[in-house]
């Protein structure tokens, strides 16, 4: 089995951009927050890109929702910081595996459509014209999960095979895994791999209420809201990794930020108990000897309290984080950047072994070991 290794990070976040600033982040604790926007359901919002450094053509801009742009835009970055935005035979057969959500609504069409619902003669006639009338083409496929991908080949030349996952935390997860695998068993070099995230819209915030996810009063830090019940703050960015082998990128001189070490992925049935076991299966299957542990937690009671406790137990040692603090939780793009973070918690000497971990707010548990680069 080869070794696999981080040697490109690109994030955006309600922290900023660049690992510096989320670095910053993680030690000062106090995220970007907006409590009037969606009141009274706070989000962090993403500190706006300059779009135009990472999406030259303004038609690509325009063509994109919020997501796709800030997808677009990290990986960019991410490229960049491994050295191979302009090596295009090397992104001629760079793999890309791509976290997505369900696109995003266009609430105009949205208000005009349930509108005249009230008053068709025939509703399903109606509904049916509407959508065929009113959605532009080129609207309705920004829409679609697997433009992101597509973008990002069109815009920064990734052409060879691409895949889109979705399933919000675990895709995440699954990502990275199959980057890892087929890296590691040879099957390919180079992988762009990562996922992005729209906090600010009215209709997930009604998604995850309608479920009693969210958090709905003043911000306190991810470990500290269970005692009230418990919720998740969202958060917009997007985060983008370049992993390749460890004889890939010594072969083309780039310097390893960390080795991922080995990454393991659940879907506990969330009885009581089942997430703290679960993760207790996937530490000892990865081996972990963590010093630092970067956590998705998401602040909701249960889970949030039984990770907590897991994490305890087992390293009470290491230095617990939670990307939340940090970014807001940013569900498709919440375990790449909790991987974003470790790695450069490793690069920057601050750690020498550190374990991601996620919990979703409904399903899917992973964990993700990383260690210096040798």
């Amino acid at each position: 089995m080869r070794g696999v290794v981080i040697t490109g990070i690109g994030i955006v976040s309600a922290a900023g951009e660049g690992i510096d600033a989320h670095l910053e982040a993680l030690a000062a604790g106090s995220p970007r927050i907006d409590t009037e926007s969606f009141a009274p359901y706070p989000v962090h919002p993403v500190a706006p890109p300059d779009y135009d450094r990472q999406i030259a053509k303004k038609s690509d801009q325009r063509q994109m929702e919020v997501w796709q742009k800030l997808g677009c835009y990290a990986a960019g970055l991410a490229l960049e910081a491994a050295g191979v935005k302009e090596d295009a035979e090397l992104k001629s057969r760079m793999h890309l595996i791509v976290a997505a959500g369900g696109g995003e609504r266009d609430y105009a069409v949205d208000g005009q459509i349930l509108t005249g619902l009230r008053t068709a003669e025939n509703p399903g006639v109606f509904l049916n014209e509407r959508l065929m009338g009113d959605l532009r083409p080129t609207l309705f496929l920004a829409q679609l999960s697997n433009l992101l991908a597509g973008n990002i080949s069109i815009v920064h030349g990734v052409t060879g095979a691409s895949r889109t996952f979705m399933g919000e935390e675990s895709s995440g997860v699954d990502a990275l895994r199959v980057a890892h695998a087929r890296i590691a068993s040879g099957q390919n070099d180079i992988f762009l791999v990562g996922g992005a995230y729209n906090a600010e819209r009215p209709d997930v915030l009604l998604i995850y209420e309608m479920g009693g996810f969210l958090w709905k009063q003043a911000y306190r830090p991810v470990w500290e809201r269970p005692p009230e019940g418990g919720g998740m703050i969202l958060g917009s960015g997007a985060c983008f990794l370049v992993m390749e082998s460890r004889e890939h990128a010594a072969a083309r001189g780039a310097t390893p930020l960390a080795t991922v070490a080995g990454i393991a992925s659940d879907r506990s049935r969330r009885t009581p108990g089942s997430v703290g076991q679960a993760l207790r299966t996937q530490i000892a299957a990865l081996n972990a000897r963590p010093d630092a542990i970067v956590s998705g937690a998401t602040g909701i009671k249960a889970p949030t309290e039984e990770e907590q406790a897991a994490l305890r137990e087992t390293f009470p040692e290491a230095a617990l984080h939670a990307t939340g603090d940090v970014t807001g939780h940013m569900m498709e793009g919440q375990v790449p950047a909790g991987v974003a973070l470790a790695a450069a918690l490793i690069a920057r000497g601050q750690s020498n072994e550190a374990l991601v971990t996620s919990v979703g707010h409904w399903r899917g548990e992973g964990a993700v070991r990383l260690t210096k680069a040798e």
